[in-house]
């Protein structure tokens, strides 16, 4: 009885690190898809005085309510007035504050 004890404990612990190789892959497309994610269109900086309420729900924490905030509320001089305007809250502009920017319009000053 105990050879099958020892037996069956040496079978489990090969297995784990097999069992564990899916949730590792798993983990890794999440991480992926989550960088994805928070790429902004064309990997450069989203404006947000133009970009589109689906380019905006890109962004990490931006659903369609904050989307939709955001081009109710422009233009915006500066990428910080989201915040300031409280149109997102501060923690969601931490998130994405390095990959908007807020480009003013030609014609304005």
């Amino acid at each position: 009885m105990r050879w099958l004890v020892t037996g069956l404990t040496v079978v489990a612990l090969l297995a784990a690190p097999v069992a564990a190789q899916p949730a590792k892959k798993a983990a890794a497309a999440k991480k992926s898809e989550l960088a994805k994610k928070d790429m902004p269109a064309a990997a450069g900086l989203l404006d947000i005085n133009s970009a589109s309420e689906a380019e905006l729900k890109a962004l990490r924490g931006i659903g369609d309510a904050y989307a939709a905030k955001i081009v109710a509320g422009r233009p915006y001089r500066a990428k910080n007035q989201l915040s300031q305007k409280k149109i997102i809250p501060e923690a969601t502009y931490e998130k994405i504050k390095d990959k908007i920017i807020a480009k003013q319009s030609a014609g304005k000053k």
